[in-house]
């Protein structure tokens, strides 16, 4: 059987059970964290997040995916570190992640840029898959990318470097997107045109949305729509999302979602205290606690759950690139 790379080494995706397919465990900008220790208190904070991470595996979920790469604080020493304490498969990412440009250290060589030249994040990237992170011998499992409001030439020349990457290499792909822009829609038609058989993609944070003509074309193209931002109640009440799973499971496609919620055991994006008092549900255990038996309730069957939180991931992290 398929093996797929985890923090703690190669596991048979039949091993993988309840995963949850968009979590992070970090989510930091290093150079704050390094300039400015008071910001961040280490040993407090890996503390924190074995006990947030021990919580969800106690509820049964034996998977993590983290599509935490660069441009959001990747440190896979420190999540090894963690791991260690903790009985959970952790799926580590590469990539790079930008609503605009690349970082400057691209910015002037490569593809289309003042200097020219082959593009050096295809091969750090496959680097990161086939040797692993940080000269740790971690290895990525997945490729991630994102675009927000529009296709930006930084955005583009990323997506082209996942797609490269992803020829390679044969590991799925992952993209951040923004369902109120549809660009869903736009990640899919790059991909595409880059040659990517769009099975081999998930269309993340698709869940945002309740417009079913839109998540209908997303999973008409043939890719796999991230129902993965549960607790974030803010940008979609979670009703709707409820709503629009149990929907999408009824009509049959429940082999074509994910589910997860995007929650982080710390995220610097926010002052301390507002995460919790906008988006009190978003956190590792809502989906258990609260979502899974909503969902029943509106009708997804127990079937459908497994397919959706085992069944799916499974076959993501199984199959071959093209």
């Amino acid at each position: 059987m398929t093996q797929v790379e985890t923090v703690r080494g190669p596991v048979s995706v039949g091993e993988l059970g309840t995963v949850l397919m968009h979590e992070h465990v970090f989510v930091l900008d290093e150079e704050l964290r390094r300039n400015y220790p008071a910001r961040w208190d280490e040993e407090q904070q890996v503390a924190a997040a074995i006990a947030r991470l021990t919580e969800v595996r106690d509820r049964g979920v034996r998977t993590i995916v983290d599509p935490t790469v660069l441009g959001l604080g990747r440190d896979i020493e420190r999540i090894a570190r963690i791991n260690e304490q903790v009985e959970l498969n952790i799926i580590p990412a590469t990539g790079l992640y930008t609503y605009n440009d690349v970082p400057f250290a691209f910015h002037f060589h490569g593809p289309g840029t003042l200097l020219g030249g082959d593009d050096q994040l295809v091969d750090m990237f496959v680097q990161d898959i086939t040797e692993g992170i940080a000269g740790t011998g971690i290895k990525a499992a997945f490729l991630k990318c994102a675009i927000e409001s529009e296709l930006t030439p930084g955005v583009e020349r990323v997506m082209k470097a996942v797609a490269q990457a992803h020829h390679r290499t044969g590991v799925p792909i992952t993209v951040h997107t923004s369902p109120a822009h549809q660009t869903g829609l736009t990640a899919q038609e790059v991909f595409q045109r880059e040659g990517v058989d769009l099975g081999n993609l998930v269309i993340g944070h698709s869940g945002d949305s309740a417009d079913l003509d839109y998540l209908h074309r997303l999973i008409d193209n043939g890719s796999y729509v991230g129902m993965d931002r549960f607790g974030l109640d803010i940008l979609l009440p979670g009703d709707q999302r409820v709503a629009t799973v149990a929907r999408l499971a009824k009509e049959g496609f429940a082999d074509r979602m994910v589910l997860a919620q995007d929650a982080s055991c710390h995220i610097d994006w926010f002052p301390p205290g507002v995460r919790e008092a906008v988006a009190p549900n978003w956190h590792f255990t809502h989906i258990h606690d609260d979502v899974l038996p909503a969902l029943r309730a509106a009708g997804v069957t127990e079937p459908q759950l497994d397919t959706m939180l085992v069944d799916n991931p499974r076959r993501y992290f199984s199959a071959t690139g093209s």
